[in-house]
């Protein structure tokens, strides 16, 4: 039996961080939604007790260091599979690009191996499970649009987005989020993103306001170290996009816009800036 999941990027509408914790994390809170832009995993059972990794990208780890690998590996010691599964990641999202690709995989391959071996976990143990993996693989498990605080693991499901489109685009370098944490002032942050004024415009499907709520504050800490961001921004802006942001620490930036022709005209005026542009909708499930 062969078992397939979608594992779809995410963006974040808003991410503010409250402080740095006792642990060495930073408390956070986010609002996050999905977009159509996904990798697909295939998954199917071996008979011997191993894990195989593969995928069309030459440019993604295929061992332990992948975190479709360790979700794998977490699920078969926790719950006694003795059995093997050969995982095939067809890779769509963008790498270390703030858009949780590898999350989004770990998250699919839990849920697809709890369906493949019938282990009847339930979706909150999921992500439970997977807050041991990294601070956004719980919400790549429930997915829809949340708020996310703590580390990222504490979940409230939120209304989602209206029908829109938005245009991602990545510029030709990889950002450590590690390093932009590493680089944040928590305690300086001049002004922090509304979650209250975000999530009051996603219940009121008001596209204008959610456009005006758009916030981060690692944009500045991105675009300090690399430049080409804030230009990204700016141009996609100029553009015609009606609301830009970097997503995560970046360095994708993406762009809201309400109707498919001026989508297409964003995505046709950015393909000359960077060659990973991607135009696809929100995903409005909730």
């Amino acid at each position: 039996m062969k078992i397939f999941e979608k594992a779809p990027a995410k963006i974040n509408l808003v991410l503010d961080v409250l402080r740095k914790r006792e642990d060495g994390y930073h408390e956070v809170e986010m609002i996050m939604t999905m977009v159509d832009l996904a990798d697909r995993i295939s998954m199917e059972e071996l008979p011997r007790d191993t894990i195989i990794i593969s995928s069309q990208a030459g440019y993604i780890p295929l061992d332990e260091k992948n975190l479709a690998f360790q979700a794998a590996r977490l699920i078969k010691e926790r719950y006694g599979v003795t059995k093997g599964v050969y995982i095939h990641l067809d890779k769509r999202i963008p790498v270390a690009a703030g858009l949780a690709g590898g999350s989004s995989d770990a998250a699919a391959t839990l849920r697809g191996l709890n369906r493949l071996w019938g282990l009847g976990i339930s979706p909150y143990d999921l992500q439970v499970l997977g807050s041991e993996l990294g601070s956004d693989v719980p919400y790549c498990v429930a997915g829809g649009t949340a708020i996310a605080r703590g580390r990222g693991e504490k979940l409230e499901p939120i209304a989602s987005p209206p029908q829109s489109w938005v245009v991602l685009a990545k510029p030709p370098i990889n950002v450590s989020t590690a390093d932009v944490y590493g680089r944040l002032n928590a305690g300086g942050i001049a002004e922090h993103p509304s979650v209250n004024r975000m999530r009051q415009a996603l219940e009121q499907k008001d596209f204008a306001g959610i456009c005006r709520g758009l916030g981060n504050v690692l944009e500045e800490v991105t675009m300090a170290l690399h430049p080409e961001v804030r230009q990204l921004k700016e141009c996609m802006l100029r553009l015609g996009a009606e609301g830009v942001l970097m997503s995560g620490s970046g360095p994708t930036v993406f762009g809201l816009v309400s109707r498919q022709a001026k989508a297409q005209r964003v995505y046709n005026g950015l393909r000359g800036f960077c060659k990973q542009v991607y135009a696809v909708r929100l995903l409005t499930s909730r």
